[in-house]
Formats: structure tokens, C-alpha cells, sequence
């Protein structure tokens, strides 16, 4: 049987010329084979998408969060989509009776609320620029964007106006009203107001325009909505301006993909909110859910609490991103692993009859009822028992990772791909496909992509297994960074946005991610190192939870540092009669050995190359983190800033390795 091939071929491939390199064929979805989406009749930006959704469920519940009775969390206590609006008007009003509308920057600072979503909504219905300060970042960045922007009006949850009052006085140059989503103390307000500032409490500032009726301006599609600040591995973070567009044509896309796969949204679907909303990912699938008309749950805020608050709201949809897809996995390997000896082969059998069947094609509700009763059930209700889909995003998903959970939660497991650029989804893997493992699908129906070879790293896209960059057209690409158009020159080039991700089409017509573009160095014998590539393939090692490799163009080697996995270290020392606590086994030279052994089988069985074989080890018991500044808010390493903090242990690494 012929496979299915899940894109088609919309324009021919390009030979390289004297100022590009070639271009592999362009491909669309098969979804969207006889054209795009049509635009829906009346929405033009993203305050359509709540209104009309208003208008359609103004009973439904919208918005929800857990009640604190004596200390104690309760029920879901949830707001109409009415009851939201109402609200959305009120602080829309008193925006603009302080004076601000159309094209002003409004910034919003704190972890997911039902403010939130109000203020963004007052921004989107008003036409201000929608600026959220990432809940993640330092005072120095929140700083850096609200300068940038030119931020005048911010809202803030309560516990964040201590870190935006770090900002004065360089922020007061541009901003002059902030309003708390709770209380203000007598000490904030006397140093807002020392600035020349006014500040709110929330329900002051929903009095502030009571009487007050402002008409709403006509938003068109080509308006921005939203000014969201990546944070760059390098550099400072660059303002992506996103216009109403975007978002509307992604909205489409999304709708037309979930169709097609018989997936669709309703207003019964219930999503647990708790990614940051400061990120594209989140911000989208609330987006999505607001114009199906279904619920919005959010968390309490703490990780540790959070298969508690999915316990109590039992969502349907659950989006992640791979750092807690991890979590969960290693959770119920552990808990299956200390359980007794008759449930572990028990598991192990259902797991491996489900785990055929699907490869058989059977879809993963008929490829083993049974199991699922009998077994995997109580996967299922740890995750409220209700949840149909999981969406993974923002990093790779490791395959084995993807296959367990596919098998053990009996729901779809989705791996998507996509940039703040490009407006979050550009690709997402289809149900019940398994040969879609370790991939991140076909495109989704509302872009065209195609591959450029990059010479210089041995990519051609024009190969029998096309390999190149990935670059997107389409409407859903963002209107360029803000006040740094020689950047915005950089990467969209005659309408087409270079990712800097290499990608690998694979027969199904699923791209798999293999590489960035730019983590390429040489070593001092002049051999090329893809070093993500690299870092893929030995994270593949179970005693390891993170990997940097390192190498540069006066070193013949590479060495790395590395986060054990703590409960896989102690097993081996426990296993090997040696007892010390982990951070002693992390300096311990055995345990290091240990490591460089397990690394240098999975080199070698992944056939690689002898420099491309890690020849020294530095392991630290504490994970790279955002508070010493190493990776990212969606847990991409910061290469130069491992560099600096590492330096010492770098350098004696290459001394004793010589």
C-alpha cells in the first residue's frame, strides 16, 4: 500500500544562482490543497474573535480560577463570557478617559490571570498595542522592553509592581499609568507618585472611567495587536510585531487542520491555562479558545500544584511544553519502576501489545481497549480523565518520550513547531500517525514552505532526502521586528521568512527539525560540528537531563557540560557500591567516567564521526536556569552566556585532555 502523503507540490524547485543557493519545491497541506481558509465574514482582528463569541455564548463560562476558602483550594469559580465582556468595556473606558487609545503601548506584566485576558482584550478592542513584559525575564529586560516600546499604560499582577518599580526612573521617560490586576500599598503608591505616576488598584481603576462611553475605532487587519519581545539567545530581545491578520488567518488554519482530522473545538472543550500568555504558543490556543466559545482554566501558579488544578478542572485540551511532558514521563517510569514485580511486567506487556497494534495502524482508542481499561486508565485520570489532546511545543519532544505517552494516556500526543515570526503554528503532526514520531508534521493549512540548502553545512534541498532551512510564506508571518528593520531585512527575503531551523522532509511529508543554522563551528583540524544535531542525539542517554556541547576552532575535541538525571546517577552509584549524596557524585571522577562511556556507546551506535565523540565531562547538579541567565524562557540555550559562566571548567577540561 502506497504511504499517504500528507503535502502537495505547489511551485517547482529553483537551481541555485550567484546570489542564492537552491530551493527545494514549495509544498502547502493536503488540507489545503484547492486554497487556504476563506477569511470569516466579519472578523478582521482580534476583538472580533471575543465579540462575536459573546455574542454567540454569553452564558457560557469563560474564564476560571480556584477560590481560597481558610487556606484551601476549591472549586472552579468561572465568569461568562458576558460577565467578561462587561468588565473588558469598563476597563477599555478608563484607559481611554486616562487618555490613551488607538497606537499606544500598553504593557502587561504577570503570570496568567482572568485580568489578563481583560486587559489584553481592552487593548484589542481600543487598537492599543498589546506589549506583554515577560513574566520570565529580569528587571533588566522588562526594563529594556518597556524603553523599547515606549510603553505608557501597564497593567501588573500584585506581586510583580516591586520588580517594575526597579525599572524607575529610566521607564518613566514613557510610562505614566500602572494598574495592579489586585491591591496597591500606601508605599507604592507614594514612590509612583514621588515619579509623577499614577497607580491603581483593579477595582479603583474599573471606577476610574464609570460614567464614561467611548466608541471603538475600526480595527482593520493589517493594524498590529500585539508587540511580542522574543527572548534572543544572543542580543537583546527583539520586539515581533504581530498584526490582527496573523492571528485570524492562524485561527482559520487551525480550525480547517482540526476539522480534517475530525478533532473540531466546541464550546464544551475546557483548556488549562498556565504556558506563559507572554508567549505566541499560549497566547494562540486562548485565541482559538475564545472564538469556539469554550472554557479557560487557569492554575494557581505553582508547578508543583499543577496535576492538582488539572485534577480539579479536568481539561480536554492540554498544551506542553516538552520540559513538562518529561516531568510527567519521568513521574510514572519512576512510580511503574518502584512499583512490584507483577504490575512492572503487567505495564510492560500492555505497553508493548498497545505500543504494535498502534504501529499497525490501529487507531490508539482501537489498539488495545482493554489495556486501557485494565491499565492505563489511571494515567488517563491523572490528567483529569477527560483530556483528548496533548500539544507539544516550543522545543523538541524526544520520540521515546512522544511513543509512551501516545500509548499510556489514551489521548492524541501532537507535536507542533512554529517561531513568534510566524505566529506559533507552522507545523503539527496528525492522530493515530505513528510513523509522524520524532517529527513535527506536515504544515499546517494556512502556509506554503519549502527548503534552501545551506552548502556550507552539507544541507541540499534538492537531494533524494531534502535537507535545508526552512522557510514559511503566508499570512500568518509577523509585519517585521520593531524599529530594527536591517534585522527584519535579515531573515524575510522577497516574502519569505528564513527560520534558521534546518528541517528534513520525510517521505509522509512530515518535517523533522535536525539542526539550527547557525550552531555550526569548526574544530582546529577544519571539520564542521552541527552542534544541536549533536545535543539530540546524546540527550538520547537516559542518565542525562540536559547537555551543552562545546568545541571551538583552536580545540581538535569536543567536551560538554552536563545535568545528570539525579535518580538515574544514584541508581548507578547505588548499583556500583559507592554512596556519597549527588552533588559529591557529580564531582566524583568514577561517575564522570560513567558518563563519557554511556556517551561514547550512543556515538557509536549512531555511527558518528570520531570528532564528533565527546572527549571530557563537567556534570552539575544544578539544571541550567534562566536566574543565572543560561537558556531562554522556552528552554533554549544561551551558547555565549554557558560560555562565560563555564569558562573555568572549559578551559580545565581542554588542559587535562591533552
Amino acid at each position: 500500500m502506497a504511504q499517504k502523503r500528507y503535502i502537495v507540490e505547489v511551485e517547482k524547485a529553483e537551481e541555485a544562482t550567484e546570489g542564492r543557493p537552491s530551493r527545494g519545491p514549495v509544498y502547502r497541506s493536503l488540507f489545503a490543497k484547492d486554497g487556504f481558509p476563506a477569511p470569516v465574514e466579519g472578523l478582521n482582528c482580534c476583538w472580533d474573535v471575543f465579540r462575536m463569541s459573546v455574542e454567540k455564548y454569553p452564558t457560557s463560562p469563560m474564564l476560571g480560577h480556584r477560590e481560597i476558602v481558610d487556606g484551601k483550594a476549591g472549586k472552579y469559580k468561572w465568569l461568562t463570557y458576558q460577565e467578561v465582556y462587561d468588565l473588558v468595556i469598563k476597563v477599555g473606558n478608563s484607559i481611554r478617559f486616562c487618555g490613551y487609545g488607538e497606537g499606544v503601548k500598553c504593557g502587561i506584566y504577570g503570570a496568567n490571570s482572568a485580568e489578563w485576558i481583560m486587559s489584553m482584550e481592552a487593548c484589542n478592542a481600543h487598537g492599543l498595542y498589546c506589549v506583554p513584559l515577560y513574566d520570565t525575564l529580569g528587571a533588566g529586560a522588562v526594563e529594556f522592553i518597556i524603553c523599547h516600546a515606549e510603553v505608557s499604560i501597564a497593567f501588573a499582577e500584585e506581586k510583580k509592581i516591586p520588580e517594575l518599580l526597579k525599572t524607575f526612573p529610566n521607564a518613566t521617560k514613557h510610562l505614566k499609568t500602572i494598574v495592579s490586576f489586585g491591591k496597591v500599598t500606601h508605599e507604592q503608591k507614594q514612590e509612583v507618585e514621588k515619579f509623577g505616576l499614577a497607580i491603581y488598584s483593579w477595582d479603583e481603576f474599573l471606577q476610574v472611567g464609570q460614567n464614561k462611553s467611548y466608541d471603538l475605532p475600526i480595527k482593520k487587519r493589517s493594524d498590529i495587536c500585539t508587540i511580542m519581545y522574543t527572548s534572543g539567545t544572543t542580543g537583546d530581545p527583539k520586539g515581533v510585531l504581530i498584526s490582527n491578520e496573523s492571528i485570524i488567518t492562524l485561527l482559520a488554519g487551525v480550525k480547517r487542520l482540526l476539522e480534517s482530522v475530525n478533532e473540531q473545538l466546541s464550546e464544551k472543550d475546557v483548556y488549562i491555562s498556565y504556558l506563559p500568555l507572554a508567549h505566541i504558543f499560549d497566547r494562540v490556543i486562548e485565541e482559538t479558545f475564545i472564538w469556539h466559545g469554550a472554557s479557560i482554566g487557569f492554575w494557581r501558579g505553582d508547578v508543583k500544584l499543577l496535576i492538582e488544578d488539572i485534577g480539579e478542572l479536568k481539561p480536554t485540551i492540554f498544551c506542553a511544553v516538552p520540559r513538562v511532558l518529561d516531568r510527567v514521563y519521568s513521574g510514572l517510569t519512576q512510580k511503574i519502576s518502584s512499583g512490584g514485580f507483577l504490575k512492572k511486567i503487567l505495564f510492560n506487556c500492555a505497553y508493548s501489545y498497545k505500543l504494535n497494534n498502534m504501529k499497525k495502524g490501529f487507531t490508539h482508542g482501537e489498539a488495545s481497549p482493554i489495556c486501557d481499561k485494565i491499565v492505563f486508565e489511571k494515567v488517563k485520570q491523572g490528567l483529569g480523565g477527560r483530556v483528548r489532546l496533548i500539544l507539544s511545543g516550543a522545543a523538541p519532544l524526544s520520540a521515546h518520550v512522544e511513543a509512551y505517552l501516545r500509548v499510556v494516556t489514551c489521548c492524541h500526543v501532537l507535536q507542533g513547531y512554529g517561531l513568534t515570526e510566524t505566529c506559533a503554528g507552522t507545523f503539527v503532526s496528525l492522530p493515530n500517525e505513528m510513523e509522524m514520531l520524532g517529527t513535527v508534521g506536515p504544515p499546517v493549512p494556512n502556509v506554503d514552505v519549502c527548503l534552501e540548502s545551506v552548502p556550507e553545512m552539507g544541507y541540499d534541498a534538492l537531494a533524494s532526502t531534502p535537507r535545508g532551512e526552512i522557510c514559511v510564506k503566508g499570512k500568518t508571518l509577523f509585519s517585521g521586528y520593531y524599529k530594527r528593520e536591517d534585522l527584519t531585512k535579515e531573515v524575510l527575503i522577497d516574502e519569505w521568512f528564513h527560520t534558521g531551523d534546518i528541517g528534513e522532509w520525510q517521505p509522509n511529508g512530515s518535517m523533522k527539525i535536525i539542526d539550527r543554522k547557525k550552531n555550526i563551528f569548526k574544530l582546529s583540524q577544519g571539520e564542521y560540528v552541527a552542534v544541536e544535531n549533536l545535543e539530540n542525539i546524546y540527550g538520547q542517554v537516559s542518565s542525562i537531563e540536559s547537555i551543552w556541547v562545546y568545541g571551538n576552532s583552536f580545540e581538535a575535541f569536543l567536551v560538554a557540560v552536563i545535568n545528570p538525571r539525579k535518580e538515574a546517577l544514584e541508581q548507578w552509584a547505588q548499583e556500583n557500591a559507592i554512596s556519597m549524596d549527588f552533588n559529591s557524585l557529580c564531582e566524583d571522577a568514577r561517575a564522570k567516567s560513567y558518563i563519557l562511556e554511556e556517551l561514547s556507546k550512543i556515538a557509536k551506535a549512531k555511527k558518528l564521526k570520531g570528532f564528533e565523540f565527546i572527549k571530557g565531562v563537567h556534570l552539575d547538579p544544578i539544571p541550567f536556569d534562566m536566574e543565572r541567565d543560561l537558556i531562554t524562557p522556552t528552554y533554549k540555550k544561551k551558547r555565549p552566556q554557558l560560555l562565560k559562566f563555564y569558562q573555568n571548567v572549559i578551559d580545565n577540561m581542554y588542559k587535562s585532555g591533552k
